[in-house]
């Protein structure tokens, strides 16, 4: 399907679609490609994050059909929300998506992560004519004890810091109110676990790529890295994204699915430490950050060294594959940067890219 475009916008020209966390990272890249797609996109989120975001760069609340300010935890306002668009699709993306904050802050972290999900379960059961939803959480939801090489949908949930273990009891959320009230009414909700997202417009807070970026614009070029050793299973956004659509499409279409979650996770070839990652994009920048390593910034909190994901289900059965190596998503993002730096609309960057990405 990634050979013809024309196959994707036939499926989504017209489709509504309900994007909660659309002014994040990734939800503002979903905007974008269901809006280059055809479809009518209503977000609820809250605002953008920093004064440099994708979200406000690329001008997304014009672009899209409607742009909701709420909060995910307001369930009368989120239910009146999709009841007044009456979407075809529900795709749920809205979280807290920081570790370390999720140490400062656990009890939000989970009314987010967790009650926020219950609130759209709960929404989708009431209302009753909304028969698709997506629930992305992620690669972390996974009982992790940095010896499995690879973990597939069926092995133990249970992260241990309050991130990872409130986005496992999100998928333990779905799970049971599809068995409990979801299928009987032949709604068909599915969550989705994506590995390390990387691509260009991401500022936001405490990830690896931003914080990169951040100390080549700095004076002293100095990056501060933690964890330069833990092992991720990078992949370029879009890579994902063309992952949720298939799983949408399936789900619309009613095709029953043995299971109802998906991973959509690199090659073995992407599975590569955060210090290899850093060199790679440094010599698409002529060297000119110096990495200081920072052995003590995480001593009271726990993080996973060793995590990658099986996603043989996804290739068999959704026929979905990455696109880009590591190099080349590098390439791409260090390209998406240079653009920007040259004031060029990001808007079209991203499109650009797209279009790229499904020739």
């Amino acid at each position: 399907m990634r050979n013809n475009f024309y196959l994707l916008k036939k499926f989504w020209k017209n489709k509504k679609v309900f994007l909660t966390g659309h002014t994040g990272f990734k939800g503002s890249w979903f905007s974008i490609l269901l809006n280059l797609l055809g479809a009518k996109v209503v977000g609820y989120s809250l605002r953008p994050e920093g004064e440099k975001n994708l979200f406000d760069l690329a001008n997304l609340d014009k672009q899209i059909h409607n742009s909701i300010i709420g909060d995910i935890r307001d369930y009368n306002k989120l239910k009146k929300s999709i009841l007044k668009f009456a979407p075809d699709l529900i795709v749920h993306m809205a979280a807290q998506p920081l570790v370390r904050y999720s140490y400062d802050q656990p009890r939000y972290t989970y009314e987010v992560n967790t009650l926020g999900t219950v609130n759209i379960l709960n929404i989708l059961n009431e209302l009753n004519f909304i028969k698709s939803a997506l629930i992305v959480t992620t690669d972390k939801v996974y009982f992790n004890n940095n010896k499995k090489s690879y973990y597939n949908e069926n092995d133990r949930l249970g992260g241990l810091d309050p991130y990872s273990n409130s986005k496992s009891c999100a998928e333990l959320v779905v799970d049971s109110y599809n068995h409990s009230f979801l299928r009987k009414k032949n709604i068909y909700v599915a969550t989705a676990r994506a590995g390390n997202v990387i691509g260009g417009g991401d500022f936001s807070a405490d990830r690896v790529l931003p914080d990169y970026f951040r100390s080549l614009s700095s004076k002293n070029k100095n990056l501060f890295l933690r964890c330069s050793n833990s092992v991720r299973p990078w992949q370029f956004i879009i890579d994902p994204l063309y992952g949720y659509l298939l799983t949408l499409m399936k789900l619309h279409k009613k095709e029953r699915f043995k299971e109802y979650c998906w991973n959509f996770g690199p090659e073995k070839s992407n599975n590569k430490s955060v210090g290899y990652v850093i060199n790679l994009m440094n010599k698409e920048f002529n060297n000119s950050v110096k990495v200081i390593k920072k052995t003590n910034s995480l001593k009271n909190y726990y993080e996973s060294k060793l995590l990658m994901l099986n996603s043989e289900k996804s290739k068999k059965t959704l026929n979905w594959k990455t696109k880009y190596n590591l190099n080349q998503s590098v390439k791409l993002i260090s390209h998406w940067h240079k653009q920007f730096l040259m004031k060029r609309s990001v808007l079209k960057i991203c499109k650009e890219q797209i279009i790229d990405y499904f020739k």
